[in-house]
């Protein structure tokens, strides 16, 4: 059985880099997706151009016979030499690109999850067209994995709408054989004649009528095309010469085309030159695989490839490994053709599996097996007819009820039915997290109620302290190197007892590491908002805007969002983000900022999207960019005004340190509930400080140690899911379980499964070292668990009734 992975590359270019690279591998049924990202390699495109035209001039050298089109007339004096030296260029170009960190993630947990004798198919999605010509084949990868062939595909596409499908036991096969002046496609035609178990038509330099006619009027297993042709436009057109006088672009005959595709066309072959603008049109028709020449392609290289691949295909050999195979025995031609044996590359349907020659014969094998198989049908015992219609019975009517529960269940769940236990579910598993280690790169500084008494410091009529005992306390905090300060006290008002000291404050604040905050106008909740200190440049700003759930948890954070414009409050930068940017900038990490996420080199922090993300299914404000918090299990290194004002700190706790400086008073109303708060006897909220100290904590952890991070599903994705489990528990009732109390038992062990997969995969935080995940996600266990009990009873039910009836 083989393996699929498949690269998509999506987001950028080579001169900018892919901020998101993402690898799925599908074995079994089971799929493994990874992220990482590529750098930016502006120079791998300029080495290709040169390749392409030392390769059209070095052919036109060599004097071979030749399908291919030369425009080189800006390269002269060329030698062989030259040419090895930059294919030897574009070789160590794309394997350093390759191994650059922010891929090895890729790369390190593909290794870990295939072995050197898979058979692997490798996909590479991408809609950019020099990605397409690249060699890809010359990446390490595959000198590893022997049994590995590449394919490429467009990032679009669909499953192909096949409604007619041949029912012959012979291949029908469709062979163009176009405008061959200057080039010879006899041998292409000796060796198609030369197959058994086929039944193949030449049209011999057709017209467009006749090849519109023959495609629209019978059903084709192989389409071939040999002769001139060429890819137009940068790449994005492939042309075909059908004739002397005339040439064709797909989309002149897609309708044919895709009438051949709908009544069961698999596979096109493109044995002429330049074949990847005709890959990129076919593949948006949605044909499920072709062959097709990267290059200008000789005579000799065409025929050999040809003859090789039709052995090894039709002699039993998978479809990927036979073109392996064909391609790799080019290289013996490389002498005269240099690179031959890079130019054939499959273009490859995702959605769809390889076909096999067996199966284009109809799946059967010779003629004395397809007898038994017939007089096996015929003998077979009534008895035998009727278990198996039965079976089909019970099985349609399971697959049925299964449907009709997960729609229902997805109904109730987008109308919030499941909304609020779907968030008493997430806390009571954020319970079973072990206990992580402190987080060394944050201390607290914290104003106690003990503070606040003793120095009697009650400022405008708010609880708080003075702006010379601030002033002092960012003063002894500077002189021992910490890298950034978090202000999470609100300064928008003037202190009177300072007044004959006006400066003091304002001087500490104006230093290049101290972040203040401030709070965002809000219509409903705050109208005002609150301004930052004075003369604090809005670069030094961040918002500390929270956000409570319908049960009064926050577990979301604001990394950033647009201000109103009548807001006192005008940075677009959470606290958090902006303390853990300048930490992280002394490791020369720079934030990538998009408005549908935030980067620090290789780790991506997603928005929750708008509308329906996760369990939250009713009208939630998920604007701006918002991501779940991943709580880390553990307290925070903690001081308290006094204790460094009189000198009572290890300062050694505060260099290169993120310090933030907040207050802890219990008569102050700034405290929060968290997922922890329900778990604790009495029902405990912890101070906003602490809330963003965890905040700040995620983002500097999850970049600098590899701590997950937390996401949701797609949308379609949850369905699946649910969708996934219900048919689990009415197959398992319906199918296997025989009395009451085995179906009973059947789906509460289901249901306990469920519930410690959703815990393993939410529950991403790390065990000593060792992450579970490398990314933590939140599944719908509440809507998966009703679909599971529902599925079952329904299943009990009609197949009861059934049997009544």
């Amino acid at each position: 059985m083989s393996k699929l992975v498949i690269f998509s590359l999506l987001g950028g270019d080579l001169n900018q880099g892919f901020p998101v690279v993402t690898a799925q591998l599908w074995h079994n049924n089971q799929l493994f997706k990874i992220t990482g990202s590529l750098p930016a390699v502006p120079e791998l495109s300029e080495i290709y151009r040169r390749w392409k035209l030392l390769y059209e001039a070095v052919h036109q050298r060599l004097g071979s016979n030749q399908r291919i089109k030369v425009h080189s007339q800006d390269i002269t004096n060329i030698s062989v030499n030259d040419f090895d030296e930059v294919c030897h260029q574009l070789q160590i170009h794309i394997n350093t690109w390759l191994k650059s960190e922010p891929f090895q993630n890729i790369e390190r947990q593909l290794r870990t999850l295939l072995s050197r004798d898979d058979e692997i198919r490798v996909i590479v999605e991408t809609n950019i067209t020099l990605l397409h010509r690249l060699p890809w084949h010359l990446w390490d990868f595959f000198e590893h994995y022997p049994k590995a062939e590449l394919g490429l595909s467009n990032h679009e596409y669909a499953s192909p709408q096949v409604v007619q499908k041949s029912t012959t036991v012979k291949v029908n096969i469709l062979a163009i054989l176009g405008n061959s002046f200057g080039i010879d496609i006899d041998k292409d035609r000796s060796w198609l004649q030369g197959l058994t178990d086929t039944q193949t038509t030449f049209l011999v330099e057709p017209t467009r009528k006749e090849l519109d006619e023959q495609l629209w009027n019978q059903n084709w297993d192989i389409l071939f095309f040999a002769g001139h042709s060429a890819s137009i436009a940068d790449g994005e057109i492939g042309e075909i010469y059908i004739n002397q006088t005339e040439s064709l672009i797909i989309y002149q005959f897609k309708n044919a085309l895709k009438t051949a595709i709908t009544r069961g066309l698999k596979l096109a072959i493109f044995n002429s030159c330049d074949g990847i603008g005709l890959a990129r049109n076919l593949a948006d028709l949605n044909i499920p695989q072709m062959i097709v020449m990267r290059e200008g392609v000789p005579d000799l290289v065409a025929q050999e490839f040809l003859k090789n691949f039709l052995v090894a295909f039709a002699g039993g050999k998978p479809f990927y490994l036979a073109v392996r195979e064909a391609r790799e025995r080019l290289q013996g031609l490389e002498n005269d053709f240099p690179c031959a044996s890079w130019l054939p590359v499959i273009c490859q349907n995702p959605t769809t599996v390889p076909i096999t020659w067996q199966e284009l014969r109809g799946g059967w094998g010779d003629t004395e097996t397809r007898g038994e198989v017939s007089t096996q049908s015929i003998i077979s015992t009534p008895k035998t007819k009727s278990t198996i219609a039965t079976r089909k019975c019970k099985l349609w009517t399971v697959l049925l009820s299964t449907a009709i529960v997960t729609l229902s269940t997805i109904g109730l769940r987008y109308l919030g039915f499941f909304e609020k236990a779907e968030l008493q579910t997430f806390n009571q598993i954020f319970v079973l997290r072990p206990k992580e280690d402190l987080d060394p790169r944050l201390l607290v500084v914290e104003v106690t109620e003990k503070d606040i008494q003793s120095r009697q410091e009650t400022t405008t009529g708010v609880k708080s302290i003075s702006d010379s005992t601030l002033a002092q306390l960012l003063n002894k905090l500077q002189k021992y190197q910490p890298r950034v300060i978090g202000l999470d006290i609100y300064r928008d008002f003037a202190d009177p007892r300072n007044e004959s000291k006006p400066i003091q404050l304002a001087t500490e604040l104006s230093k290049e590491n101290i972040v203040v905050v401030c709070k965002g106008r809000d219509r409903k909740h705050d109208p005002e908002g609150v301004k930052p200190p004075l003369k604090v440049p809005v670069e030094r700003q961040g918002f500390t805007d929270a956000i409570q759930d319908i049960d009064g948890i926050v577990r979301r954070q604001i990394m950033m969002m647009a201000q109103e414009p009548s807001s006192a409050c005008t940075t677009p930068y959470s606290l958090s983000l902006q303390l853990a940017a300048r930490y992280l900038s002394y490791e020369n990490i720079q934030p990538d900022l998009n408005e549908d996420y935030v980067q620090f080199g290789s780790k991506v922090f997603k928005r929750l999207k708008p509308g329906r993300s996760g369990g939250y299914q009713q009208r939630v404000d998920l604007g701006g960019i918002q991501i779940l918090v991943n709580y880390r299990n553990a307290d925070y290194a903690r001081v308290s005004l006094a204790d460094v004002l009189s000198d009572r700190v290890n300062f050694d706790l505060l260099k290169d340190r993120v310090v933030l400086i907040g207050v802890t008073a219990n008569t102050i109303s700034d405290t929060w509930s968290t997922p922890d708060s329900a778990a604790q006897q009495p029902y405990q909220e912890i101070p906003g400080i602490f809330i963003q100290a965890q905040m700040v904590s995620q983002i500097v952890s999850a970049v600098l140690d590899r701590r997950p991070i937390l996401g949701v599903l797609p949308f379609w994705c949850d369905i699946v899911w649910i969708w996934a489990w219900s048919s689990v528990s009415g197959l398992i009732v319906g199918c296997v379980c025989r009395s009451l109390l085995s179906k009973r038992c059947a789906i509460f062990v289901i249901i306990i499964i469920l519930y410690g997969a959703c815990a393993i995969a939410l529950c991403a935080a790390p065990f000593g070292s060792i992450a579970v995940l490398k990314q933590g996600v939140w599944l719908p266990f509440i809507p998966s668990a009703f679909a599971v009990v529902a599925s079952g009873v329904v299943v009990i039910l009609a197949l009861h009734n059934k049997r009544m009836n």
